[in-house]
């Protein structure tokens, strides 16, 4: 389904100014334009998002539910489009790559250790970032290159993909927990346990879903988390479990990974790049030493 950013945009105008009058003034729009934009986006989803008397407007469910991921997604928006700009403006002076916000944190970190030791004066921008932007950095040329998971149906005729391997998913619980105490844990185990989801919207719950078949219905997902890292402290204050990619799985104090079989799921890592593409000497390094960090890590899981 097209998103209606128009729409959106109008949506969230309404809410923040309390009024079609005024969202209009803010828009600089007609109240008929304003109207006219609620009317459609409300009739492309099929519910109601706003009730409006002579007096005031009011949210329905529908309104409340999408009103934090509609103000999620312009605030991102947003950003992104400073990042581009800031981009343009210095582009020549920085080395710019992207990868998954799950290795930004551990793999990425110890080359970017490695890439300041050699040039300590090359600016470093690292985007860290869902897939579809991935492809966009690297397509658009804002990124060297990024580190993706391979989703050859995503991949444009103008990028290349590598495979770098098989990352598999772990189990993390806390460290007093009865599994945390086994070399290795079945997915049966996790049946009568409280579970932590990272959205459902993300990549990594697809792929879990689709590699647990029937199994997925016999587990209790009781909480969900928007991103890793509040999943994580969710399982060190003893909330429940979670499951996460190998490589985001260095968590710190509290909190054990325990290895997950039966089935074994994981996601498939690639380096994507321009096919017209002619890195530099540090972009060379940087993607060459992140793809054998992660080679590394992965075998020796």
């Amino acid at each position: 389904m097209p998103i209606d950013f128009l729409g959106i945009q109008a949506f969230l105008a309404i809410i923040e100014t309390g009024s079609f009058q005024l969202a209009a003034v803010q828009l600089n729009l007609s109240q008929t334009a304003i109207s006219h934009r609620m009317r459609k986006l409300e009739e492309t989803l099929g519910v109601r998002l706003i009730a409006r008397t002579t007096r005031e407007v009011s949210l329905t469910d529908a309104g409340r539910a999408l009103l934090p991921r509609a103000r999620s997604a312009v605030q991102e928006l947003g950003v992104s489009c400073e990042a581009v700009r800031k981009h343009g403006q210095h582009a020549n002076n920085w080395l710019v790559l992207a990868c998954l916000p799950t290795l930004a944190s551990g793999a990425m970190v110890d080359v970017l250790r490695a890439c300041h030791a050699r040039w300590p004066d090359t600016p470093v921008r690292v985007f860290d970032s869902a897939v579809h932007e991935i492809l966009e950095l690297v397509e658009s040329r804002i990124a060297a290159f990024g580190v993706s998971v391979m989703r050859p149906n995503l991949i444009g005729a103008e990028l290349a993909a590598e495979r770098i391997g098989e990352e598999p998913f772990v189990l993390l619980c806390p460290e007093d927990h009865a599994l945390a105490r086994q070399s290795r844990v079945q997915w049966s185990d996790l049946r009568n346990e409280a579970l932590i989801r990272i959205s459902m919207t993300s990549g990594n719950s697809v792929t879990i879903d689709e590699s647990l078949g029937a199994l997925r219905e016999q587990l209790r997902w009781r909480l969900e988390a928007q991103h890793t890292a509040m999943a994580v402290e969710m399982v060190r204050g003893g909330l429940g479990l979670t499951v996460v990619p190998l490589l985001a799985a260095d968590c710190g104090p509290g909190v054990r990974a325990v290895p997950l079989e039966q089935p074994r799921v994981a996601r498939t890592l690639a380096v994507i790049t321009r096919r017209d593409a002619v890195p530099s000497e540090q972009e060379t390094f940087m993607r060459d030493s992140l793809v054998s960090l992660i080679r590394e890590r992965i075998a020796a899981a």
